[in-house]
């Protein structure tokens, strides 16, 4: 069979079914009828290799190959820092209450430290704290760290707002999912 053969068939029935003589019928190779259909067919395979086609839906999943952020500035807290540091500043303040004479050099000197921490807590939150750069790759590739999960959705036409909603992993769901489409206007200059 095939689109060759096809043509030569419906010239054969086309010529019978207006009572031409079916013996007269040659479709033999270098017959008018096969080298009709010859050339019908490659100006039809033509006409389709040149036209082009539109994709008017697609829902398709993607796969994040890599992934890179670059270094980060970060904004710490100045609890963070700060916090962790009063249970032992207590304690010190405790412990020179119980030497005579003691806790009011011991708390001046823990004000101090306090304060210091504070201003050192203060410049870490707005400049000195990085979050290290991200690099990696779903599969460990070119020297990153593989072990990459991502998931997402590509679509032409409606948004389906989620992957859950289709499912293009078989040809039924490819058929419900996928639309290509040659329209008239981009081929006027073709027919």
């Amino acid at each position: 069979m095939g689109l060759k053969q096809d043509l030569i068939d419906a010239k054969v029935r086309a010529a019978l079914e207006t009572g031409m003589d079916e013996t007269v019928l040659d479709t033999d190779d270098g017959s008018f009828i096969e080298r009709e259909a010859e050339y019908v067919k490659e100006a039809i395979v033509t006409f389709l290799t040149e036209a082009e086609f539109r994709i008017t839906q697609l829902n398709a999943p993607i796969v994040l190959e890599n992934f890179k952020i670059p270094t980060q500035n970060v904004d710490v807290k100045r609890q963070t820092i700060t916090d962790e540091k009063k249970p032992t500043f207590r304690t010190i303040r405790e412990l020179g209450s119980l030497i005579p004479g003691a806790a009011g050099p011991v708390n001046l000197l823990v004000d101090k430290v306090e304060i210091e921490t504070a201003g050192v807590a203060n410049r870490i939150g707005k400049e000195g704290a990085l979050l290290p750069s991200i690099d990696i790759s779903k599969d460990g590739r070119l020297g990153k760290e593989g072990g990459l999960i991502s998931n997402g959705y590509v679509f032409i036409g409606e948004d389906p707002d989620s992957q859950e909603q289709f499912n293009v992993d078989d040809e039924q769901g490819q058929k419900e999912y996928t639309t290509v489409k040659l329209f008239r206007e981009d081929i006027e200059e073709l027919l």
